[in-house]
């Protein structure tokens, strides 16, 4: 199978409406279940997920384990959806886990949906090149998402928030039933921060269940900041060059936060957080509190804490309060910005950082805002957020999700400064017309909005 069929298989599978259920359980059958025997970190909860998964497994793979994941979405390659250590497979070796469940699929009555193809397929290659855990990201639901399927004994909850409430319910309460359904008897439950009424509902839906231990944010697991390091003292203090502490490509030295991480087994101290905004401290600290779900299961050794600081200090995570500087575009330069934050929730969370970055790294005129998002977000409520005295591109990604530009302007009619662009590369080149030479731009709202500016930056995929 060729790498372009592969990906067609799952946009077919995306384009068909099924009833909202977990569809894996069959296919793993049928493909003499490839996740048997795997164990690892299982994350689930409205925003974070990815890059709480990017801290476990860089952690991990640098205390010398193989470690499978599968985040979601992919922003540039398809490729993305399925790693080991961080690094995407490559593409003949994705063609081949899909040619593999494509042909246990054609055996099947049953229907199959996209994030069931996926998960198949990461367990296939995970199969094939040997892993010794995994660390999955569970879709927006779940109790019926795919990789629910898969038994792997840590489950991390990082937060609710009222997001997908079309298919998952309107109130905290009904969201945080849904995100808590992938707890099962035994599990080793993490649970970051929750809505009192998300916590009672987790609470609930916990007590159903026997043998379990669990660890809450704030209680059994403590985060605090401890100082700030440049890019080359991080260097000596993890071992290796944070590639969050030294810019790159991005053409300035920023600082690293060191944190300080407790959990039942101990204290872990000077973590590097290489990741922008303060929101990653907690990400962090569910990591690591997961890494030591494992170690306390006997599935990780006891390990020297120089290795786990080098480990964290390589995290990367592309398009979360990505800053590129100098960022090219045509005859422009100057700096791009870069957030999927796709919710209220989360554009709350990363704007204060957003204005922090470009206060510190912009001299210029005032910042451009280039904004796309599906049509099923709260919009209204994102907008809402961004600062008023920023122009504003309005925009619409190649996703036929993608909400109409229009739309979006009527949103903010009172609102001055609004341009409409009629996609993304237009509104790149607008916003760079309004901001001039060494102008800053920040784009935010969807992670496909984030892609397509990565790729037209010229930037590889992550």
């Amino acid at each position: 199978m060729e790498y372009q069929r592969a990906r067609d298989l799952t946009a077919q599978r995306r384009a068909v409406k099924l009833p909202v259920k977990n569809y894996l359980p069959p296919l793993l059958a049928a493909l003499d279940r490839p996740d048997r025997g795997l164990r690892g970190i299982l994350v689930a909860g409205t925003n974070g997920k990815g890059s709480t998964c990017a801290f476990a497994v860089s952690g991990l793979a640098a205390l010398g384990l193989r470690v499978g994941s599968m985040p979601g979405p992919a922003l540039q390659e398809a490729t993305e959806r399925i790693r080991v250590n961080n690094v995407p497979a490559s593409r003949i070796a994705y063609a081949a886990a899909y040619t593999e469940v494509d042909a246990a699929a054609q055996r099947l009555s049953d229907p199959l949906d996209a994030p069931a193809l996926r998960a198949a397929a990461a367990a296939v290659h995970y199969r094939r090149v040997g892993v010794d855990l995994a660390v999955m990201e569970a879709s927006a639901g779940g109790r019926d998402t795919a990789v629910n399927s898969f038994d792997l004994g840590v489950k991390v909850i990082t937060n609710v928030a009222l997001d997908h409430t079309e298919f998952l319910g309107e109130t905290y309460a009904e969201i945080a039933w849904a995100k808590a359904g992938v707890v099962r008897d035994g599990d080793h439950v993490i649970l970051g921060d929750l809505p009192p009424e998300a916590a009672a509902s987790v609470r609930r839906v916990l007590a159903e269940h026997s043998g379990l231990t669990v660890w809450r944010l704030g209680e059994e697991i403590q985060v605090a900041a401890v100082s700030s390091v440049g890019a080359e003292e991080a260097e000596g203090e993890a071992g290796a060059e944070s590639p969050g502490g030294a810019e790159g490509a991005e053409g300035a030295t920023a600082r690293t936060r060191l944190v300080e991480v407790r959990t039942p087994l101990g204290v872990h101290h000077d973590l590097p957080c290489p990741l922008r905004g303060t929101h990653q401290q907690r990400n962090l600290a569910l990591a690591v509190a997961g890494i030591d779900a494992l170690r306390a299961r006997g599935l990780v050794p006891d390990f020297d804490e120089h290795r786990l600081r080098t480990g964290l200090a390589a995290t990367t995570w592309p398009g979360r309060l990505e800053l590129v500087r100098p960022a090219r575009l045509d005859d422009w330069s100057g700096s791009v910005l870069m957030d999927g934050a796709h919710n209220p929730h989360s554009v709350a969370a990363v704007l204060p950082d957003i204005v922090d970055i470009v206060r510190k790294t912009g001299a210029g005129p005032t910042p451009v805002l280039v904004f796309a998002v599906e049509g099923t977000k709260a919009a209204d409520e994102m907008l809402a957020e961004l600062p008023a005295d920023w122009p504003l591109v309005l925009t619409r990604t190649a996703s036929q999700k993608a909400a109409d530009p229009d739309h979006l302007a009527r949103l903010v009619a009172d609102r001055p400064h609004v341009h409409h662009a009629v996609d993304v590369p237009e509104a790149l080149r607008q916003a760079a017309r309004l901001t001039g030479p060494d102008g800053q731009i920040v784009v935010i709202g969807s992670l496909t909005l984030v892609g397509e500016t990565r790729t037209l930056l010229g930037l590889p995929p992550g």
